[in-house]
């Protein structure tokens, strides 16, 4: 079994590009995939255009999650439509091996433990059914493992899926349903007249449309920037692991300080290292190292910091800042941000999982990848529609959170462009906070 998408992935959706569309969407990850999707069963044709593959970067290297618990407490009710959503995209996609199997946040001491309810207090509202579980309680839980934690935050409602499942699956429906998605098909340039984006030009051509969303994870930074508008966006490397098939020592998504992992629906599990990322340093990291202060002192430790990105990375100190519209743009000289796992990483993990559950003996590794993260300073995405380039709306920088509440943010970003209601308050994921002088508030640490 294969767990990501690559540039040797076959092309699944090569429709011929059309002259014009009743709306854009660039990039072909989840949030792209459901914003087509919404638009399509509002009555509208969209046109989905990916550089590479559906789902090659993030949206099928992610770990799966689809949780509500530690959510910023601003993205808590689209969390909670997009759990609403997914067990009918589960009927509709025929299966993206969607289970109900609860989130499990464990603390080592006292002051993590403050942390869960301080959490918990502030998510009160929304009636979760989440909970503290004592450190006996939580030996009750996951009785073979072999730790002592101080105790856990628990939220038995939240789901898991397989993302390289599906993702590929929630397109396939979404093309069903009037969505023209045409992969390796790179966005060079938003078309802009008088001021206004009337479309894009591709390096199959242009098409027009007065409704265009920008959803290009790591991408997106550059492509903003090449049109005069600037956001701290950067892009650090996180590790993944998927072991061998063993038997179900825990069935819930779980995390504590060394790891996190989750049981997947061929029997193994996935792995990734707790708090742990990898930020290569570059143009657009220097240029918002301020913005990223505050997390940085917040978590010294969680960040290593590499010197330059490989040959193509978004912003690595090669790529091209300017380039026209009849040139090949950054987006088509790589079309899937591939970027290799940390090796070392990778064999910890396998350690300190067979040492959480020791009856399980040597953990082997089947296999183990990398994904590029767009992260934001204040942990919480960008989701607005852009003044400074009218037609345009954003819905970027998900900080690794985006594949569970994707859904929902499609059906906002959705909304947005047809410039209707969403019945959520987006006032934390303005574009205008970077620059009107609002103090920027960090989301939970959990």
């Amino acid at each position: 079994m294969v767990f990501t998408i690559n540039e040797q992935s076959p092309i699944e959706h090569s429709a011929a590009l059309p002259g014009e569309a009743d709306a854009i969407i660039i990039g072909g990850g989840i949030i792209g995939v459901m914003t087509a999707w919404e638009l399509a069963k509002a009555g509208l044709k969209p046109v989905l255009l990916e550089k590479g593959r559906i789902a090659g970067e993030q949206s099928s290297r992610n770990w799966g999650w689809i949780r509500a618990q530690g959510r910023d407490i601003a993205e808590l009710s689209i969390m909670l439509e997009a759990q609403k959503m997914w067990p009918e995209l589960d009927k509709r996609a025929g299966g993206v091996g969607l289970a109900q199997t609860g989130t499990l946040f464990m603390a080592s001491d006292d002051a993590g433990m403050a942390g869960f309810q301080a959490w918990l207090d502030q998510a009160a509202p929304y009636q979760l059914a989440s909970r503290i579980l004592s450190a006996h309680e939580l030996a009750d839980h996951i009785p073979q493992a072999n730790a002592r934690w101080a105790g856990a935050l628990y939220t038995p409602t939240d789901y898991r899926a397989e993302p390289w499942i599906a993702v590929p699956a929630l397109a396939r429906a979404a093309v069903m349903d009037g969505v023209t998605i045409i992969e390796n098909c790179a966005v060079r340039l938003l078309d802009i007249e008088g001021g206004q984006v009337t479309g894009v030009i591709t390096e199959q051509g242009r098409i027009k449309s007065t409704r265009v969303a920008l959803a290009g994870g790591s991408w997106s930074s550059l492509l903003l920037r090449r049109h005069g508008v600037s956001i701290p966006q950067l892009s650090v490397r996180a590790t993944v692991a998927a072991s061998e098939a063993v038997p179900e020592v825990a069935s819930d998504n779980s995390v504590d300080d060394r790891l996190a992992w989750r049981r997947r629906a061929d029997g193994g599990y996935s792995l990734a290292p707790s708090g742990f990322h990898e930020l290569y340093l570059g143009p657009d990291a220097f240029r918002a190292f301020a913005r990223f202060m505050p997390q940085l002192i917040q978590d010294p430790l969680g960040t290593r910091y590499l010197p330059a990105a490989p040959k193509g990375f978004p912003d690595a100190w090669g790529t091209k800042r300017r380039w026209s519209g009849d040139e090949v743009s950054p987006f088509e000289a790589m079309r899937i941000l591939n970027s290799a796992p940390n090796k070392a990483k990778v064999r910890k993990l396998a350690r300190d999982f067979a040492d959480t559950f020791p009856s399980l003996g040597t953990v082997r590794i089947k296999e183990a990848w990398a994904g590029m993260i767009d992260v934001m300073p204040d942990v919480v995405p960008v989701v607005d529609t852009c003044a400074a380039l009218p037609n345009l709306t954003i819905c970027t920088g998900m900080c690794g959170h985006g594949f569970g509440i994707g859904p929902a943010f499609g059906r906002i970003t959705a909304k947005l462009m047809q410039g209707l209601e969403t019945g959520h308050d987006l006032d934390r994921f303005r574009l205008s906070r970077f620059s009107d002088g609002s103090k920027l508030v960090l989301g939970p640490n959990l």
